[in-house]
C-alpha cells in the first residue's frame, strides 16, 4: 500500500489540504528533518488498524491453544519466519509464546515495541545458531580463571 507523503512544513502552510487528503487516503507520511516522522491518519482507520491486531491476537491465540492449530501455525511458522528452520523445536514453541504474548501485549496494552524485540532477538539466536563456528564459541567454556558473579543490569 502506497502511503502519500508531505513534509512537516507543507502540513502546518497547507493543513486543511494535508486534512483533506487524508480523509480520502486515510493515512499520510509527515516527513520532518528535526525529528522522527509522523503518520496523520484517521480515527476510523486507526480504529480499524487497531480491531485487525485485535482478531490477529485473538486467533493466533486460539489457534495454538490446541494440538492442531499449534500444528499448523508450526508448520507455516517457516514461511513467516524463514530463519526458525535453524531453532530447535523447543525454542520455535519457545518462540511462538513469545510472539503470541508479544502480539497481546500489543493489542492489549498497546505496547509494540514488545513484538518488534521479540523478532529480533530470535532471528539473532537463530543466526548465531545458522554459523557453527559462531555457535561453539558461544556455548563452550569461558577461557581462563572465574571473574567472579556478573551482577544484573
Amino acid at each position: 500500500m502506497s502511503t502519500l507523503t508531505v513534509s512537516f512544513s507543507d502540513l502546518s502552510k497547507n493543513s486543511k489540504r494535508v486534512a483533506d487528503t487524508v480523509e480520502h487516503a486515510q493515512r499520510v507520511h509527515i516527513t520532518r528533518r528535526d525529528g522522527e516522522d509522523l503518520y496523520l491518519t484517521t480515527e476510523r482507520h486507526d480504529r480499524q488498524r487497531e480491531e485487525t491486531a485485535d482478531v490477529t491476537a485473538r486467533l493466533f491465540a486460539a489457534l495454538i491453544s490446541n494440538d492442531e492449530g499449534a500444528r499448523a501455525v508450526l508448520v507455516a511458522l517457516p514461511t513467516v519466519f524463514p530463519w526458525t528452520r535453524h531453532l530447535s523445536a523447543a525454542e520455535v514453541r519457545e518462540f511462538v509464546v513469545d510472539l503470541v504474548d508479544a502480539t497481546r501485549d500489543a493489542v492489549e496494552l498497546d505496547v509494540h515495541a514488545n513484538l518488534h524485540r521479540v523478532i529480533v532477538e530470535w532471528r539473532a539466536s537463530a543466526r548465531i545458531l545458522a554459523d557453527p563456528e559462531l555457535t561453539a564459541q558461544l556455548t563452550g567454556p569461558l577461557p581462563g580463571d572465574d571473574h567472579g558473579e556478573v551482577l544484573a543490569p
